[in-house]
């Protein structure tokens, strides 16, 4: 039994290794561009963006309000930014189904002056691979100045 629940432990803390992802993985690949059309529907219509959250989507954005999948993939028409532009993007893999992505963003909005001005985001999204597709189920937006 002693052996049996030693065994069993091993194995389970080393299904939850951690590692940084390699920028030439397919899944880091398909996580990054995933990101990049998150971040393009704030600039143009992404209709693939459907399959990139999973039905129990949960974020939180820079004010602190949580939403859901229904607004992540909302695109407001007209789009609310120009310049959609994507900085460093880093996947943290913990085991095979779950992995931490860490990024930064920046995009052109028009203020209420009606003032041009650069918005930069960093971010931190949750990845979790579910029969077989990986999909986004949580999310934290913050709000920085630009650089």
């Amino acid at each position: 039994m002693t052996i049996a629940l030693g065994c069993s432990l091993s194995l389970s803390a080393y299904a939850q290794q951690a590692r940084w992802g390699k920028p030439g993985e397919a899944t880091v690949k398909l996580i990054k561009a995933s990101e990049k059309m998150w971040l393009d529907a704030d600039c143009s219509p992404q209709p693939g963006l459907k399959d990139v959250f999973a039905d129990d989507f949960q974020g939180t954005s820079p004010s602190g309000e949580r939403y859901g999948k229904k607004q992540a993939m909302a695109t407001p028409n007209p789009p609310p930014a120009t310049d959609c532009r994507l900085g460093d993007i880093t996947v943290h893999f913990f085991g095979d189904a779950t992995a931490l992505v860490y990024g930064s963003e920046s995009s052109l909005r028009t203020n209420a002056n009606g003032e041009v001005e650069k918005r930069c985001l960093v971010w931190t999204d949750t990845w979790l691979k579910r029969s077989g597709r990986w999909q986004i189920v949580a999310a934290q937006d913050n709000q920085v100045r630009c650089k």
